[in-house]
């Protein structure tokens, strides 16, 4: 998939958002077993038939998987992603209907597409900063809210990452503290270059999480000390609407936008929350 500027980065889009923050899609999809050799496909030739499209300036086709250790057998071969970054809530609505997500919506029996602007980010994605524009988070703080990390890991440090990892996924979903609607690993390989994707109520509950609970704290000095990774990226976005499931359920499901947001800008994009 992309490595960077996936097509045309910088063309002017006639609904472009506020302040040239980039709207950004996130499509998941499940798909039958028998459907799976099709899903490898797609993921090498989905960058070629992205490239040019009208406002595209990011995109990274992502295998799914569990995120409770990174490992192989955390694998979901029948769940896969789309990242996408917009020039404005135009261009994406227009990219909509592209060859390549009508077929991943074809192959699938499952689907969910969020769309977001991000808040927060830091680092870089294969060399790229994909989202060089922020919102004011003050401007969305009643919205849920997606955390993203990205890494590439050093050779050196896969084997002791691995192993800090469970203690930070048995507290997510076992500890009592905030716990997310919706957690996905997901990267662009089965070793070495992973994420997490992760939906929570509100920014608060992902802080809370992030800072507030010891396993992911020692985490995070642990990155300071070992000096895992490579690269990295860490963003947080504002859901600002939302269509579809995973596994049966809206991960967004009780929320709805704003009456203004749900008449035009990138709510408008897709489904708004709770219409």
């Amino acid at each position: 998939m992309s490595e960077g500027p996936a097509a045309t980065a910088g063309e002017k889009d006639d609904g472009a958002a506020e302040g040239g923050v980039p709207v950004v899609t996130l499509h998941v999809w499940r798909l039958p077993a028998r459907r799976i050799p099709r899903a490898l496909a797609h993921m090498a030739t989905d960058r070629r038939a992205l490239a040019g499209t009208p406002g595209l300036t990011f995109a990274k086709s992502l295998g799914c998987g569990s995120g409770r250790s990174f490992a192989v057998r955390d694998a979901t071969p029948t769940r896969w992603a789309l990242l996408c970054c917009w020039t404005g809530p135009a261009a994406a609505a227009a990219a909509a209907d592209s060859p390549v997500l009508r077929a991943w919506d074809r192959a699938a029996v499952e689907t969910w597409r969020c769309d977001l602007v991000p808040l927060t980010s830091r680092g870089r994605w294969s060399g790229h900063d994909p989202f060089p524009r922020t919102a004011d988070p003050r401007d969305h703080a009643d919205n849920p809210v997606v955390a993203l990390t990205r890494a590439r890991l050093r050779v050196r440090t896969i084997a002791r990452f691995w192993r800090a990892v469970p203690p930070v996924a048995a507290d997510l979903w076992g500890g009592d503290g905030p716990r997310p609607s919706l957690a996905l690993g997901v990267g662009e390989a089965p070793v070495g270059v992973q994420g997490t994707v992760s939906v929570w109520p509100s920014a608060a509950d992902l802080a809370a999480f992030a800072y507030g609970r010891s396993p992911h704290r020692a985490a995070i000095e642990q990155t300071r000390v070992v000096g895992w990774y490579a690269e990295e990226l860490f963003a947080r976005l504002a859901v600002t609407a939302s269509a579809g499931t995973v596994d049966g359920r809206d991960p967004v499901a009780g929320w709805s936008p704003p009456a203004a947001a749900s008449a035009g800008g990138a709510g408008a994009v897709a489904r708004t929350v709770g219409s």
